[in-house]
């Protein structure tokens, strides 16, 4: 028997590794969808919908998602619902994603000048049309920079994933080390893994933050004139 580290060990981590990636798009998609609509419903003008939404993101983020992997795993089996670990996994990271999301677009949505919004009531633009039109597009281009820095979050945290039997980076490691025993060798590959997974994510999310800072900068001086006539 080979308990020496070899290359089959370390293909085994980069499936791991190619799962990590898997799961974090799963719960960034889902978790994008769904945060869409707790933003949305953050600004909604009904009271009772802003009140049980921000009820929602308070419960998330007061959560470690660690007993939210439990409960998914653990919980929805109770009640009936057997899932494998990939699907509570998912749903766990979706739900958790979501809050996050949520509020940080909703405070990307709240950032769009309010000479805006009034630009487009005048207009007689409909809710939905000054959302889709006039605010939405403006939101997307603040939020792009924190939701890319978000990002490094996710692919990080799927590797609680592991504590519901969920094979990505981080339990394939922890299985090659029971088989190997070379614990400071390994978690040095899976370090470096993950540094080249989130690394170019960082470093997106700041050249994108100086580009917008920049270009916010450049409109500041360009844009009041013609707010100040769409609004006469």
């Amino acid at each position: 028997m080979n308990t020496a580290l070899n290359a089959n060990h370390l293909l085994f981590l980069l499936q791991g590794a190619a799962w990590t990636l898997g799961l974090s798009l799963i719960a960034f998609v889902g978790g994008g969808l769904l945060g869409l609509v707790v933003a949305l419903c953050r600004i909604s003008p009904s009271k009772a919908v802003r009140i049980v939404t921000a009820g929602y993101v308070q419960l998330i983020q007061g959560t470690p998602l660690l007993v939210i992997l439990f409960m998914s795993f653990f919980g929805l089996p109770a009640l009936g619902l057997q899932i494998s670990p990939l699907t509570a996994a998912s749903v766990s990271l979706t739900v958790y994603v979501s809050a996050y999301l949520g509020e940080i677009w909703r405070g990307c949505i709240q950032s769009v000048p309010r000479a805006q919004w009034e630009a487009a009531e005048c207009l007689a633009l409909t809710r939905i049309q000054r959302m889709r039109l006039v605010v939405l597009p403006q939101a997307i281009r603040i939020a792009t920079p924190p939701t890319v820095g978000f990002m490094v979050q996710i692919v990080k945290n799927t590797s609680l994933a592991s504590v519901v039997g969920f094979v990505e980076l981080a339990r394939a490691g922890q299985l090659i080390n029971n088989s190997v025993f070379e614990p400071f060798v390994i978690y040095v590959i899976i370090a470096a893994i993950y540094f080249s997974l989130c690394y170019p994510l960082s470093r997106w999310s700041q050249r994108l933050e100086r580009r917008g800072a920049a270009a916010r900068q450049q409109e500041g001086v360009v844009l009041p004139q013609p707010a100040t006539l769409s609004l006469t």
